[in-house]
């Protein structure tokens, strides 16, 4: 039994065969659609050609440029004359004045500490998707590897972009609903990544009014827990799982350009650059708590979701233009699509998502974590899957303080 009731399958992300049309091996938007796009050349596209034409990273030593910020912010701020404004006291920023595309590596630098600080930031007027492709990728390289989506919409050729794409009629939004009260889906992005993303940037390319991204704060939302209850969870893992994301899409006539990837991630979070503890658990990715019987891991862990997905007095939903950037921390929040608008407009963006460390629930785990090691751990993730409760208990936790 598993609490992923909400299997992960995003429309917006995904191909529909009911929707889309396939030509030489591509699948695509339909040509009605492909018409209404404002940005043709950032057309969802999922070529047969990269069926499992990609690997899952091995792991890597990261380097977060926040460590490299200016707790001052001068050189987003002072220097340039651009304006912040707090969205809340601790979550959220709104600028104005300045340019991303335009960024010298000092002020990345900044940019990536006010982030993680923030959590999520909003970058009003840029001009930030005009830049080609290649500048978009070397721009997001700065704050680490690219990710490949295994199954969203990519422009040709381009696989290091994921595409969001609502499409321009009504039937889309009457099947999300066919079966739901709503279509709220909490989220880290592809937290089932063995190192899944940090610094993680959305452009917005065509939209109309509604349409939010809502954030919530998991920093917060582990803080908020009792003193008991953290000294409890803080030692539990959890699996994380792509297989029912790639499921949906083959059902639907996709693509699944690498192989479904399990791994095991803390179930709090330790954050090297901020040192502090956030949940790292969502209702889509995440499966089951390792150690536990099946009803106490979801007993457990819908009281957990459902704690992190209505702490509403942790949570934004900045407002969306067609010129708007929005830049969060994958690492701290969690968030959704919110889908307010019954009306035949097109909602496009392209999403750039940088890897970032591996989870860790600790300064010291983070301080002993290598490479080689972290390989020598993912060997064994199918046996500690498997384990019974008591087998976890013996193996994991037996005679540890």
């Amino acid at each position: 039994m598993s609490i992923a009731t909400r299997a992960y399958f995003d429309e917006s992300i995904h191909f529909s065969k009911e929707e889309d049309s396939v030509k030489d091996g591509i699948r695509t938007v339909s040509a009605t659609n492909y018409k209404k796009l404002k940005y043709p050349r950032w057309a969802p596209t999922w070529d047969s050609k990269q069926e499992l034409a990609f690997h899952n990273p091995k792991p890597f030593a990261h380097t977060d440029r926040g460590y490299f910020g200016d707790p001052s912010f001068d050189s987003l701020f002072k220097e340039t004359g651009a304006k912040a404004k707090k969205l809340t006291p601790k979550l959220g920023t709104e600028v104005t004045g300045i340019q991303l595309s335009k960024l010298t590596d000092r002020q990345k630098d900044d940019l990536a500490l006010l982030v993680e600080q923030r959590g999520v930031v909003a970058f009003r007027s840029q001009d930030f998707k005009n830049l080609s492709f290649d500048e978009l990728k070397k721009w997001g390289r700065y704050f680490g590897p690219l990710h490949v989506h295994p199954t969203s919409g990519a422009p040709l050729g381009e696989s290091e972009f994921h595409l969001t794409f609502r499409r321009g009629d009504k039937l889309e939004q009457k099947r999300l609903l066919s079966k739901r009260l709503n279509n709220i889906s909490f989220h880290s992005d592809v937290s089932y990544e063995t190192q899944p993303p940090g610094i993680t940037l959305l452009t917005m390319l065509q939209t109309d009014a509604g349409g939010d991204t809502q954030f919530v704060d998991m920093i917060e939302a582990y803080d908020r827990l009792s003193p008991t209850l953290k000294k409890f969870i803080d030692k539990l893992q959890v699996s994380h799982t792509s297989k029912d994301q790639a499921w949906n899409s083959k059902k639907e006539g996709g693509i699944t350009r690498k192989p479904s990837i399990d791994s095991i991630h803390p179930l709090v979070r330790y954050h090297p650059v901020l040192k502090k503890k956030a949940l790292f658990i969502n209702s889509s990715f995440s499966t089951k708590i390792l150690g536990l019987k099946d009803e106490e891991s979801d007993f457990l862990l819908s009281f957990l979701i459902n704690h992190t997905e209505s702490c509403l007095d942790a949570h934004i939903r900045p407002s969306w233009d067609e010129n708007t950037v929005v830049v969060w921390d994958n690492r701290r929040l969690i968030h959704t699509a919110t889908l307010d608008w019954d009306s035949d407009s097109i909602r496009h963006s392209f999403r750039l998502t940088p890897l970032a460390e591996r989870p860790v629930g600790s300064e010291e785990e983070f301080q002993a974590w290598t490479p080689e090691k972290e390989e020598e751990k993912i060997k064994h993730t199918e046996e500690y899957l498997q384990l019974t409760p008591e087998e976890y208990y013996n193996k994991f936790y037996a005679n540890k303080t």
